[in-house]
């Protein structure tokens, strides 16, 4: 006989297993790796987090604020990474040092934000594997602070993201900071199904979300992030793919689609697999890794199988590459650092690599073993500020079960 908890660790399991199919795969076609093995694989992980997380309640950008930002207690705000004060000038505009991030510049929001997309991810694979109503109720009541509470939500833009003193009050650049709401969304479609948000919690959820996206799409930060080359631009389209998903914006996955085939892949794979762009900057191993992550999700969030011109996985380059290059080429300088024929990052290169998502991902599209097996041996989660705050997709379950 089965307690009652017992019963539901095993039924969730098990459905689990039933579900999960590598991308597009034939029904015949067993996985490389199920739902079931990964709640298996991360059930001590999750818990530990979620169970730590049960005790802090919801912390939004309201509690925080900065006299140099522009906007009001409902805006984010945040500064670029990479300015520091002028020493010819201290008390004039900043000065760029890329790849080195200034800890005095104010951060307070985007700790939130990470703080968010830490809790809610954790919280809803704990109810996944566990079907404690209590986890759920915790992760709603996040959303409900973040983006439905007027006293404590965010308004659903950035015009002062990423602000630079002296310079600007914010840069399209800074929609990357919201790069952290994108598994955010993916576990509020799984909390659609726990019976812990209304209707009308729902709605307002997606009529937040649908806001934000607009806004993306409409304003003129959000045109110049649209239209960056390297790994911006993808972090767009990931974004925006993500929260049209949320919403049931078709035409919005649509344009992510075309985004994918006709600028991201073109201009930023070169022939070899590699990213020319992101081997360019100061920390070319960690941006590379970054890109080659976040390509894989907006295969993984924008793919479908109704048509096969919606496969991003199998689109083809006219040089015939498709994205499984990016992951060979990168490959072997994740099984082994040393290899690493391009210079070292600036910062925190020890940290590197993790358990990056693009290999989980890659592997089950592509059917590929040595991808999956490899992607198992790595750190699952980053020990660091900086590797966390470029590492967004932390829970595999959520992506592998479907919602």
């Amino acid at each position: 006989m089965m307690d009652r908890r017992t019963f539901c660790i095993s039924t969730a399991a098990a459905a689990a297993s039933a579900a999960v199919r590598p991308a597009l795969a034939t029904p015949a076609e067993a996985p490389l790796i199920t739902a079931a093995e990964i709640a298996r694989i991360d059930r001590e992980r999750i818990l530990r987090a979620a169970n730590e997380y049960l005790t802090q309640p919801p912390v939004t950008i309201t509690a925080y604020s900065s006299p140099r930002s522009h906007g009001g207690k409902h805006d984010y705000f945040s500064e670029g990474d990479y300015w520091w004060p002028n020493p010819k000038n201290p008390g004039g505009p900043y000065i760029r040092r890329d790849g080195y991030s200034n800890p005095a510049n104010f951060n307070a929001d985007r700790e939130a934000l990470i703080r968010l997309s830490l809790q809610v991810p954790a919280l809803t694979a704990a109810w996944l594997i566990t079907r404690d109503a209590r986890y759920a109720r915790h992760a709603a009541l996040h959303l409900r602070a973040w983006f439905l509470d007027p006293a404590t939500l965010m308004n659903p833009s950035l015009t002062y993201a990423q602000a630079i003193w002296g310079v600007t009050p914010g840069r399209g650049i800074g929609i990357i900071d919201t790069l952290h709401l994108v598994e955010v969304t993916r576990a509020a479609r799984h909390l659609e199904n726990s019976n812990v948000l209304s209707s009308s919690e729902i709605s307002g959820l997606h009529g937040w979300f649908a806001q934000y996206l607009n806004w993306m799409r409409t304003s003129k930060n959000g045109k110049e992030e649209e239209a960056a080359k390297n790994n911006h631009g993808t972090c767009w389209v990931v974004q925006a793919a993500a929260f049209a998903a949320l919403t049931g914006n078709q035409e919005a996955l649509v344009l992510c689609r075309d985004r994918y085939r006709n600028d991201l892949l073109p201009t930023q794979m070169a022939p070899n697999g590699s990213f020319p762009l992101e081997l360019a900057r100061t920390k070319p191993y960690s941006y590379s890794l970054f890109d080659l992550d976040m390509l894989a999700a907006v295969c993984q969030i924008a793919s479908t199988k109704d048509k096969p011109e919606n496969d991003l996985w199998q689109f083809s380059l006219p040089d015939g590459n498709r994205y499984k290059k990016a992951v060979d080429f990168m490959f072997p300088y994740i099984q082994d650092k040393s290899k690493w024929p391009y210079r070292q990052d600036v910062e925190y290169f020890d940290d590197l690599p993790n358990r990056q998502p693009s290999l989980l991902f890659a592997g089950l599209a592509y059917r590929v073993p040595k991808y999956i097996a490899l992607w198992r041996t790595l750190r699952p989660d980053p020990r660091t500020a900086e590797i966390i705050r470029n590492f967004p997709i932390r829970q595999p379950l959520l992506w592998v079960m479907p919602v």
